[in-house]
């Protein structure tokens, strides 16, 4: 039997692509977890010179010790995120000594309408994975700038969120994080609603095997979790959670899982919210959101997520979009 040479893959076949632009904590840990997975080639862009192709550079090398064989490429321009699958956008500041909300926010909104206009021509098919902060506001910018379609522009927060009070829930009942599930809804910041009625450990409801008191310094604990570890770092953010959050979601999307996850989506009608992106769980497959799902809330919970939801179209109506 003769045989005959290969034929080269056909762009079909090729391994999804996904870019990473910030090159900072968040977003090399990102490219850290998705090549360890394997979910594709990946492009970390960053503003500073060196930066990305250092870290990319790393990352590659550490290819034959964990045995993956995605390609990292690192870069201070747009041209290499050309066709890419996803796009996740961390670029932006952190919240300084002196600096008001509102500074962040009209300046980080200048980064990513700036980082949009980069990627969406190169890459119309892409899905958007929006990172930075205020998430919710800026996921709201992403969508307004690219023209997307609002399945295919979504914010990463509620599985960081949700994961945080898992972790909780799990050290309070000395229990397997895998067997506790959790939700928490609306913007991502100080209104965000974890939900322990619908928190549940290997299906239980935490309402049955914790004390009010506990629950209620358990969620207080997670609207502050953010806030916790800047305290510990002091210079610093999380990033190993948030980037592993991230990963989640682009898992879901690039093997077309279906998975039910909390996203900041874009809402107009459920909950009982118009025109705004809060969080909320969605079903993510290859297309994005591909559903949003609209579970049943005391009035007491959906006063509370109105209220997120007010917050969160405060800032977007300072961004005037």
């Amino acid at each position: 039997m003769q045989v005959g040479k290969a034929e080269p893959l056909s762009v079909v076949n090729r391994r999804p692509k996904i870019t990473v632009v910030g090159a900072g904590n968040v977003g090399a840990t990102v490219a850290q977890y998705a090549v360890e997975k394997e979910l594709g080639d990946v492009v970390l862009v960053d503003v500073i010179e060196g930066v990305p192709q250092g870290k990319a550079l790393d990352l590659l090398q550490a290819g034959p010790i964990h045995g993956y064989d995605s390609t990292l490429t690192g870069s201070n321009g747009y041209e290499e995120t050309a066709d890419s699958d996803i796009v996740i956008i961390t670029a932006g500041l952190a919240r300084k000594p002196g600096m008001t909300r509102d500074d962040l926010l009209f300046k980080n909104a200048e980064i990513v309408g700036a980082v949009v206009e980069q990627v969406v021509p190169r890459s119309r098919n892409a899905i958007l994975v929006l990172v930075t902060n205020p998430l919710d506001a800026m996921v709201q910018l992403a969508w307004k700038k690219s023209g997307f379609a609002a399945e295919r522009v979504i914010g990463m927060a509620g599985v960081l969120d949700s994961s945080r009070f898992r972790t909780f829930i799990a050290r309070e009942l000395g229990v397997s994080v895998e067997n506790v599930t959790a939700f928490v809804l609306g913007g991502h910041g100080d209104t965000m609603v974890p939900l322990p009625r619908y928190s549940t450990v290997a299906g239980i409801p935490i309402t049955d095997l914790l004390p009010p008191e506990r629950i209620e310094a358990l969620v207080k604990r997670t609207r502050e979790g953010g806030a916790e570890i800047v305290n510990f770092l002091k210079t610093g953010s999380a990033y190993y959670a948030p980037a592993a959050s991230v990963v989640e979601m682009v898992e879901a999307i690039l093997k077309d899982k279906k998975k039910i996850l909390p996203c900041a989506a874009y809402l107009n009608g459920p909950y009982g919210v118009r025109g705004l992106y809060v969080g909320v769980p969605v079903k993510l497959g290859r297309c994005g959101v591909e559903q949003i799902i609209e579970i049943k809330l005391t009035s007491e919970e959906q006063t509370a997520f109105q209220q997120s939801a007010a917050a969160v179209r405060e800032l977007v109506d300072k961004l005037k979009l």
